[in-house]
């Protein structure tokens, strides 16, 4: 057995964790997987860097509009996939070599192998040289999430991809099943069907993105569906690979037998955490229904009853509702200040919590919903601006695209926005910080100058329908 002062468990937003201002502590850091994380190797920045590829192979399809002719070739897809893993591996493989053998880190011990708990602030790794049993002061979980493969007959045996292969594949499939309609769905069959692939996406609802605001929503499932095939109230019920590795997926809709045939099948119908695979209950660690580890705002670990553990910390998709990298980076400055300043804990603010999907359109959101802020007793005030009607968006052509910011009547006070269109992500930043500071819709709207023209007036106009 080997004591340390810190045990940090996952790299990783965790292992941003590990500093100067901890050199004087012992650390042991265990993976059982690649350096990095999620996001880094199968999550948001590979899907991004392939997104943007897929935005690249879309464009010769509408050029016609600006008077352009251009065609699409073809698509090399080991050379994508190698331009994007070619620049992401070092970075991992870089990340180990850092903490393995940088003279920065003579204080940590890294611990390659799965470990699981077997009591209070004890962990066992099996490793490949046995299992080796660690101890600690204070403990941080950052082991994250994995993607859920759902109780569908033979789904298991016909080896699916998931979102941790997918993007590695040998060769580019001439057709794809898509299980799940979430926005990892989305951006997934935004990249196959652009590169060329024929998708079906199969979703049990009646329309894609179902969390998010309702018109959003049903506005991405029509324009999804110009590109390619969306069954929608369609429920798997089994699914076979036969020796040519075609794979046949058998459902039912609208009270009728679906049959859908195609070369492979991508599950993609959310993520769940880790917890369960680090044998949390040993620990006497609380969990939620969904099986996250449970915490309270400081991002302390609570036990059962609900209870603080003393000493035992959570952060990321092991424990947050949010999957999201931006959301586990934040919890990371929330552990480090209060292992720190203990005396001067802070809480982590999750009011304001933003998400994207780089899909075809993007979408980018914040707050509540229409649909949320009406039940919560809101008056509401909606703003809703079309790009089609700013002069950046006739230069674009766009004709779908549009900002839906939902404001309290009277007071101003933004609750929430939507957008769907080119550069959601980058033009709803504004109104995530408005709502961060609690500046109003009155206050942003006619304070400061808006380029023009520029993308921006998309935002401005809305707001201006709330202001009047």
């Amino acid at each position: 057995m080997t004591h340390y002062d810190l045990l940090l468990i996952g790299t990783g937003s965790g292992n941003s964790l590990p500093g100067p201002e901890f050199a004087d502590q012992t650390i042991a850091l265990v993976e059982k997987g690649v350096f990095g994380g999620t996001c880094l190797n199968v999550g948001c920045i590979p899907t991004k860097m392939f997104t943007y590829t897929a935005e690249v192979a879309g464009t010769p399809a509408t050029a016609a509009r600006y008077g352009v002719d251009e065609t699409l070739n073809g698509v090399d897809w080991p050379a994508i996939r190698d331009r994007i893993f070619g620049r992401i591996d070092p970075i991992a493989q870089g990340g180990e070599e850092y903490r393995t053998s940088h003279p920065d880190n003579e204080n940590l011990t890294v611990y390659r192998g799965v470990g699981r708990f077997t009591g209070p602030k004890t962990l066992v790794v099996e490793t490949g040289n046995g299992e080796e049993e660690i101890t600690a002061d204070r403990v941080v979980i950052a082991a994250g999430s994995r993607p859920i493969i759902p109780d569908v007959e033979g789904l298991a045996e016909a080896r699916p991809q998931t979102s941790d292969s997918i993007m590695r594949l040998e060769e580019l499939p001439a057709s794809l099943i898509i299980l799940g309609s979430g926005y990892i769905a989305a951006e997934m069959a935004h990249i196959f069907s652009s590169l060329g692939t024929e998708v079906a996406l199969v979703a049990r609802s009646e329309r894609m993105l179902r969390h998010h605001d309702r018109e959003i929503g049903e506005t991405y499932t029509r324009l999804a569906s110009e590109h390619y095939t969306v069954e929608l109230g369609l429920a798997a019920t089994k699914v076979t690979r036969d020796e040519t590795g075609a794979v046949t997926l058998e459902g039912t809709q609208g009270g009728a037998e679906k049959t859908i045939v195609a070369d492979d099948i991508l599950v993609a119908v959310g993520r769940v955490s880790n917890a369960d695979q680090l044998g949390v209950t040993q620990a006497g660690i609380g969990t939620r229904e969904d099986g996250r580890v449970s915490v309270d705002e400081y991002q302390r670990v609570l036990d059962p009853s609900g209870a603080v553990l003393d000493g035992v910390w959570a952060l990321g998709d092991v424990s947050s509702q949010y999957q999201l990298k931006h959301v586990a980076n934040k919890e990371l400055k929330t552990v480090r200040h209060n292992l720190l300043h203990p005396d001067q804990m802070i809480a982590t603010d999750h009011r304001f919590v933003p998400s994207a999907v780089f899909g075809h359109p993007q979408i980018a959101t914040v707050g509540l919903t229409e649909e949320e802020a009406r039940e919560a007793g809101y008056d509401v005030v909606i703003g809703r601006q079309e790009y089609a009607d700013i002069a950046y968006g006739w230069a674009m052509e766009d004709t779908t695209g549009y900002a839906k910011i939902i404001a309290e009547k009277g007071t101003t006070k933004i609750l929430g926005a939507h957008i769907i269109g080119p550069q959601a992500p980058t033009l709803i930043q504004i109104l995530i910080q408005a709502m961060s500071t609690g500046q109003t819709a009155d206050d942003i709207a006619a304070t400061q100058y808006w380029i023009h023209p520029g993308m921006p007036e998309l935002v401005e106009n809305a707001l201006l329908q709330i202001t009047g």
